[in-house]
């Protein structure tokens, strides 16, 4: 640790406590000391210094895990302790890890959890671009018109945004499988929606170069040290700044 100290939430996501984000949470709850004084945000943690959250003192884990996860349908992509289901009391890991992105409740399929906190933003920071694929079951027969719709771009007025151009495939009469390159809430679902179409199953399969494979749901693996190895190559020029939605 430089003389100089490190900021509070890159502190705690480099401990694998939660993302930046949630610690800059966490930090204006009052939840989190430095010593003997409650931390405020943008305070440094010195060396020596002692952290704590909830009153538990935080230990940096040396080991750097990364794990692949079949997120069930029901379970909630946080590591908030109050969400009774939430995905980390859920995989029940015996070393702190903490979901990289989301998926939402109603949705299934690939999740990576973690305590690095640098891998966190490099791969989700939707200035990256990196990619995520789907596979996505809707309510009536896809029509070429549709998948087109999809592809160039639909209008979200309630997030003010337009989404980006992503490629989509047809799988079968309901099924078709789409990559995108960011990460909004609920973006399929509200994508399809626009179209007059509701999504009735939605699987992640795949998160840049890591894929879902045979896992069911429920089951987790490490990922291993040739996806690994990918992955730093893949996001070597990409930013570490924290994600801003």
């Amino acid at each position: 640790m430089p003389e100089s100290g490190v900021r509070i939430n890159k502190y705690l996501s480099e401990a694998g406590v939660c993302s930046r984000r949630e610690a800059d949470r966490r930090i204006e709850a009052g939840e989190v000391r430095i010593g003997d004084r409650v931390a405020a945000t943008g305070d440094r943690v010195m060396p020596g210094e002692v952290v704590y959250v909830d009153g538990n003192r935080v230990e940096k884990e040396e080991e750097m895990i990364l794990l692949a996860m079949n997120k069930p349908v029901g379970i909630v992509c946080t590591a908030e302790k109050r969400e009774k289901n939430n995905v980390i009391d859920f995989l029940n890991y015996p070393k702190r890890v903490y979901p990289v992105g989301r998926l939402d409740k109603d949705s299934e399929g690939l999740l990576l959890l973690t305590n690095n906190g640098d891998i966190v933003n490099k791969m989700m920071r939707a200035g990256n671009r990196h990619e995520k694929e789907y596979i996505v079951t809707v309510n009536r027969p896809v029509s070429d018109s549709f998948l087109r719709g999809l592809a160039g771009g639909v209008p979200l007025v309630e997030l003010e945004t337009t989404t980006r151009k992503c490629k989509v495939e047809k799988i079968s009469s309901r099924q078709f499988r789409i990559i995108l390159t960011q990460g909004l809430n609920r973006q399929i679902r509200r994508m399809c929606e626009y179209f007059g179409y509701r999504v009735e199953k939605l699987v992640r399969v795949r998160i840049m170069n890591i894929r879902l494979g045979e896992l069911k749901p429920g089951e987790y693996r490490t990922v291993t040290k040739e996806e690994y190895e990918m992955l730093q190559k893949l996001i070597r020029n990409s930013s570490n700044q924290p994600v801003r939605k």
